[in-house]
């Protein structure tokens, strides 16, 4: 690069609007004054800057979670619920704004990016009905004149990391809860889509949340290696990569805290003889490619036992020709959009690569695929994978992108057991007619969330979720309701008030006390 171009390249950068960090309730430059772009993936075009922490910032953003904690966690139960339902009404007036924002920096359609809203929706929802889920317990007279019972108190200073497939619905599946529970929240974003965190932290402003209840971080490595090590921070909430996950758990745990770490999948469609198989191609699509794979529940092989792998095929075949890709801002509304990034992009195409190196049949092929006036997107078509070996490195990693792999197999044990073998059990699917192998199929899966002719089954919010195995890390499920145990503690109290008229438990007694 010449001296010219350089000095053009920063001016441009200097020229792009900066997303800041969020600490005392107001938008704040970071101290560092490091910067990385934000990009259209569309179009292929930087639209911002975003603040990269240093320690300063870290420290800041602490501070002021601490101090927000104080006050927060001093309102009564009545006002922290009237803030709750605020903060749900509003954003459910304008969630057409986040779906806008979260398009524009992560390039999903606008009915998808809708979607993952009133995903988290329900969990402000669940959270508005927090009273009855962080009461405590009383046992009157559980032994002669003393009462025993339990109160359930706030952490304190909760982090959560989340990833960029999902900007939005994420930290909604966190945030609501920890605050409900009287927490303070620290948001580390995605560097590559982090505006809609700063939105949210603006309508927690508006619907009465107190300053530095809710920060929100930006950065990279350097500002969720500032969390991990941060005294303060009670408990940390991460969904990424399995690498990362790992790293995050053992880091976090290392350090005392309570921790959560959703980590990758191989998502898994087991498809019998008996099955429709229109039904199956229609849901083989929608999960497969739906938010262009980057979705850790996507479905991204197909498990067809006996002769219904051709037919299942040619039924997927006839249906990536008629998805429409694109801009997902436009307004005639594309099936699919771009990947997040140009890098990520090359990895999925390297995977492909990778299966066709193996042996296997690439029948619908995405690379280089590109959208008439976006070629600088970040394009990768719909892609169907025939007969990839189950030793290639694309069938056993998780690829993250519009790839759907077809294994033939003989039985229904034969796909149980490759499931199983497998090193990861976030989510996986059965499509049969069979209630009995339905049944089967549910009870001896090593797998955390199972679709019955459900081909992505990410559970309400008044159940668990979370996977097994390399798929999340801790033993905590801290989604919807079961978050109310994660951010908080119980403490036990055992009372006895004296009554000097009628006590006659005095004196000395070495023994260990006993219940009478």
């Amino acid at each position: 690069m010449t001296i010219v171009q350089q000095a053009a390249d920063d001016q441009a950068k200097r020229e792009l609007p900066v997303i800041e960090h969020w600490i005392d309730g107001a938008r704040r430059a970071s101290a560092s004054g490091h910067t990385a772009p934000v990009f259209n993936p569309a179009t292929g075009r930087a639209t911002a800057e975003v603040a990269l922490a240093d320690a300063a910032d870290v420290a800041a953003a602490v501070a002021s979670a601490e101090r927000g904690f104080g006050v927060w966690s001093g309102y009564s139960i009545a006002k922290r619920q009237t803030v709750l339902f605020a903060f749900r009404e509003l954003l459910n007036a304008r969630r057409h704004e986040l779906a806008e924002i979260i398009t524009a920096e992560h390039g999903k359609v606008l009915s998808d990016a809708a979607g993952e809203i009133a995903r988290g929706l329900e969990v402000v929802e669940l959270a508005c009905g927090f009273p009855s889920l962080v009461k405590g317990g009383f046992s009157e007279n559980a032994s002669t004149d003393i009462d025993v019972y339990t109160l359930k108190q706030p952490l304190g200073v909760t982090a959560i990391i989340s990833p960029f497939n999902f900007p939005a619905m994420v930290p909604l599946w966190f945030f609501p809860v920890a605050l409900a529970a009287g927490n303070a929240v620290i948001l580390k974003p995605s560097e590559k889509d982090p505006s809609a965190a700063l939105w949210l932290a603006a309508l927690w402003q508006q619907a009465g949340l107190p300053d530095g209840a809710f920060t929100v971080l930006q950065g990279d490595k350097v500002a969720v290696d500032g969390l991990l090590g941060a005294d303060a921070v009670q408990s940390v909430s991460f969904v990424g990569s399995t690498p990362i996950a790992q790293y995050i758990y053992e880091e976090a745990s290392r350090a005392g805290k309570r921790v959560q770490a959703l980590g990758g999948a191989k998502n898994h469609m087991l498809v019998l003889p008996d099955a429709d198989l229109d039904l199956v191609a229609d849901q083989a699509v929608n999960a497969g490619y739906g938010a262009a794979g980057e979705r850790c529940m996507a479905v991204s092989v197909v498990l067809a036992v006996g002769d219904v792998a051709d037919r299942l095929s040619a039924r997927i075949q006839e249906r990536i020709r008629a998805l429409r890709v694109g801009n997902g801002a436009d307004a005639a509304e594309p099936d699919m959009g771009p990947l997040i990034s140009a890098s990520h992009r090359d990895k999925v195409h390297g995977y492909v690569d990778i299966a066709e190196q193996d042996g296997a049949e690439i029948v619908v092929d995405g690379r280089g695929f590109t959208v008439d006036g976006h070629e600088d997107g970040f394009w990768f078509g719909p892609t169907l994978i025939d007969r990839i070996p189950t030793s290639s490195r694309a069938y056993a990693e998780e690829i993250f992108g519009p790839v759907l792999s077809i294994v033939r197999i003989d039985t229904f044990q034969e796909g149980l057991d490759l499931i199983n073998s497998g090193r990861f059990g976030n989510g996986t699917a059965i499509f049969t007619n069979d209630g009995g192998a339905a049944r089967r199929f549910q009870s001896e899966v090593q797998v955390g969330m199972i679709g019955i002719n459900v081909p992505i089954p990410v559970p309400v919010a008044y159940h668990s979720f979370g996977g097994w195995k390399s798929s999340l890390f801790g033993d905590a499920k801290a989604y919807g309701a079961h978050g109310f145990d994660f951010f908080t503690r119980e403490k036990a109290v055992t009372a006895r008030w004296i009554d000097p008229a009628r006590d006659d438990h005095r004196g000395i007694n070495l023994g260990f006390p006993q219940n009478d």
